[in-house]
């Protein structure tokens, strides 16, 4: 046994890059987990920083020099995120709240269509059933209220939070925009000089994992823009709000678009029932959904993404399980991470005349 145990040792980590590498994938993750919610602001920052990394790089090929660069790309961040604050998240609240409001309403709906069920088909649903389905709904319900009071009461600490966001995460941007090479130059003085394991992981998890981050935030902009124009057109109640549901449902591949199908045909079916009107938003909807999945991803990942669907579920599950919304938006990053540390990891084969 301890000969198998040893032959393991000097196969994976005969190599004191791949200690290192292991050390500071461990010091990384112990960071995150245990200060996580202390240096969230930083952690944004460093995300956005990183994706606006490209347009800077753009700016500089174009002949502008850093610090004009860096505050071009600073002031259309700091636009974008004005839009966002005044425009965007007000509509989106006022629609979030409407959409509390008549959510028992639309419960009282979907219960009159569970009670016809067992009329249409008595073989197959029972009145019992029927009923079993519908306290859980008004269980669900409950919950739901209960939620949006807790919310509600801790408004003004949400307010706060998101005060000192706003504060904090775009001077935090601005500095790491500005001194991107100070900063990386002082935290790979730390790192060994021989580190050819880490610079090639780095080169070739830098290209994939930006390009994807930018590629996805892409992908929620043009599906959540697309869907809240046809929302419009086709006059759907709560227009921003599923729009923004629609954009943020890529997140979660194979996942996100069958869960918020149902908000979609739920208020659909209240707002104009079994009509013409409820079947053109189902069609439309899944024509949206039919482009992102087959010419828009396709054309914003083709080179950049190579996992199983299994892998990328599980990492959905595993990473949105310990870090919430940016563990779901960062894991087919962090699986690819995962992927390329494995492939790159040496590999020292030994016989077993050299463990005796």
């Amino acid at each position: 046994m301890i000969k198998v145990f040893r032959r393991w040792i000097d196969r994976y980590f005969s190599d004191e890059e791949a200690l290192l590498l292991l050390l500071l994938i461990t010091a990384v993750l112990l960071v995150i987990i245990t200060l996580g919610k202390v240096l969230a602001p930083f952690l944004t920052a460093i995300v956005l920083a990183y994706l606006l990394q490209g347009t800077m790089n753009y700016c500089k090929r174009r002949g502008l020099g850093h610090l004009g660069a860096t505050i071009l790309v600073f002031m259309l961040f700091v636009g974008v995120l004005m839009l966002l604050l005044l425009i965007i998240l007000p509509a989106t609240w006022q629609q979030l709240t409407q959409f509390f409001y008549e959510l028992p309403r639309m419960a009282s709906k979907g219960q009159e269509l569970l009670m016809l069920l067992p009329q249409q088909y008595p073989d197959l649903v029972s009145v019992d059933q029927v009923k079993v389905w519908t306290k859980q709904i008004g269980d669900e319900l409950a919950s739901v209220g209960q939620f949006a009071v807790s919310f509600s009461i801790t408004g003004i600490t949400g307010v706060m939070a998101v005060l000192i966001y706003c504060v904090l995460v775009p001077i935090l941007v601005f500095f790491l925009l500005k001194d991107s090479d100070q900063i990386l130059s002082w935290c790979t003085a730390f790192l060994p000089q021989r580190r050819q394991l880490l610079n090639r992981i780095w080169s070739e998890m830098d290209v994939q994992i930006a390009n994807y981050i930018r590629g996805k935030v892409l992908e929620i902009v043009i599906v959540g823009g697309v869907t809240y124009v046809a929302f419009l057109i086709l006059g759907v109640n709560y227009a921003a709000l599923l729009a923004i549901a629609v954009g943020l449902s890529v997140l979660v591949p194979y996942i996100g678009a069958a869960v918020v199908t149902i908000p979609i045909a739920l208020v659909g079916y209240v707002q104009w029932g079994w009509t013409n009107d409820f079947i053109w938003l189902m069609v439309v909807y899944g024509i949206i959904q039919a482009l992102d999945g087959n010419v828009l991803v396709p054309l914003l990942f083709s080179e950049v993404v190579n996992l199983h669907p299994v892998a990328i579920i599980v990492a959905v599950l595993v990473f949105g399980g310990l870090w919430g919304f940016w563990g779901v938006f960062f894991a087919i990053p962090l699986a690819t991470l995962f992927k390329a540390v494995l492939q790159a990891w040496p590999d020292n084969r030994v016989s077993d005349s050299d463990c005796v």
